[in-house]
């Protein structure tokens, strides 16, 4: 402001002065002052910019400050939900934890509230025999093209059809731990259903004596488990026992001792031992045919079951004669769209491939796959063709 002052004298000195010197002078003293304010008016400005930059670095830091101070609360909101989480999730398994045991215990109520059904449902004529779902014979040897474990097909009418013949009726605790058993078994919890059947035996000799058929069905069932279980020594003595109280009660051409001696031929069939299995099975034949006719479904069942166990002994005209009259009974009895049929005929064509006779075989083969496509399609024609054709065309 002095500056300022200053040189507006100096200016108004100059318009009064005449003389050329003195004016010089004036204006070189006022030139002077004119610089001298640019410096000083540079030097504010650099101090302002100096100062605007400390205010705006004071700023920065307390915004700092503050964003650390965020940071720290955040992280201490992040451990609290971090807890809260995992409390969260330990409750969440408790409670998964429940509802599976909610679930299990809704399950066996639903299971014995079927049970109960059964027992009220289910008439005399068709329980007559404890075993009818586990004492077919189907499919006791799994269908394979081993030498050591063929198979069979899997059925259940002549269980049903011994049930209806086996000639005395089963108590409603006997049913309803006989269908226990079966269920027990069936989703592999053996620590359960064994002590099932072993607490009915001791209630049934208690109360009916040993030699009752009662006991043999319950023996014939937990062989059964135990045979599920590879236990094969134990199943076989348990079998053996039961065929002896069958054959003592109900006689020796009952359709309950067939069904014992066919799961007894099995047992042995499958410890490889088929020829103490081949007499047991041909004699369980011989009842069937006996007692329900030589054109039976039931016979063509054991009639695969025996020319399994005669394959295994090389025993092959054995083979195609038992398989050929099978099929002749089921082709008849049920129709040729029977599932049946095609079984029995894919084990004949087995049977003929480990012969080596191919061509037989091919047939055999051949009218399996061209029935199943007929069934499928209807009709065979340029457009559904079996798919042996397609092969054949392919290989052309």
């Amino acid at each position: 402001n002095e500056h300022n002052s200053i040189l507006h004298s100096l200016l108004e000195t100059i318009k009064c002065l005449k003389k050329d010197e003195e004016a010089n002078l004036v204006h070189e003293k006022s030139n002077l002052l004119r610089k001298s304010v640019e410096m000083i008016e540079l030097g504010l400005g650099e101090a302002q910019v100096m100062m605007a930059l400390s205010n705006h670095l004071n700023a920065v830091e307390s915004e700092k400050q503050k964003l650390r101070a965020q940071v720290r609360r955040l992280c201490q909101e992040n451990q609290w939900l971090r807890d809260e989480l995992a409390n969260t999730q330990q409750k969440l398994q408790r409670s998964e934890q429940t509802v599976a045991q909610l679930e299990e215990e809704k399950k066996h109520l639903e299971f014995m509230n079927q049970l109960k059904k059964y027992d009220e449902d289910i008439s005399p004529s068709e329980e007559k025999e404890g075993d009818s779902t586990k004492d077919s014979l189907d499919d006791l040897f799994p269908n394979e093209e081993e030498e050591h474990g063929p198979g069979l097909p899997h059925q259940h009418s002549s269980a049903v059809a011994a049930a209806q013949q086996g000639g005395y009726e089963i108590p409603a605790r006997l049913r309803t731990l006989h269908n226990l058993v079966i269920q027990y078994a069936s989703q592999g919890r053996y620590e359960v259903a064994v002590p099932l059947c072993k607490q009915a035996l001791e209630d049934l000799e208690k109360t009916s004596g040993h030699d009752h058929p009662d006991v043999a069905t319950m023996l014939n069932i937990l062989a059964l488990v135990y045979r599920d279980q590879n236990k094969y020594k134990e199943a076989a003595h348990l079998l053996n026992d039961a065929l002896s109280i069958r054959e003592k009660t109900l006689g020796k051409d009952h359709p309950a001792v067939a069904a014992t001696l066919n799961n007894l031929a099995v047992l042995y069939g499958k410890r490889g031992k088929y020829k103490e299995a081949e007499p047991l099975c041909k004699r369980a034949l011989e009842i069937r045919e006996k007692v329900l006719g030589k054109d039976h479904p039931d016979v063509a069942k054991q009639l695969n079951n025996l020319a399994l166990l005669c394959q295994n002994q090389g025993k092959y005209d054995e083979v195609e004669y038992y398989y050929c009259r099978a099929l002749e009974i089921y082709e008849s009895c049920l129709g040729p769209d029977d599932p049946n049929v095609a079984k029995t005929k894919n084990n004949l064509a087995s049977c003929y491939l480990k012969q080596g006779k191919y061509k037989d075989a091919e047939v055999l083969y051949k009218e399996i796959l061209t029935r199943a496509h007929v069934k499928e399609f209807g009709s065979v024609d340029d457009e559904h063709k079996p798919i042996w054709m397609h092969a054949e065309e392919r290989e052309e």
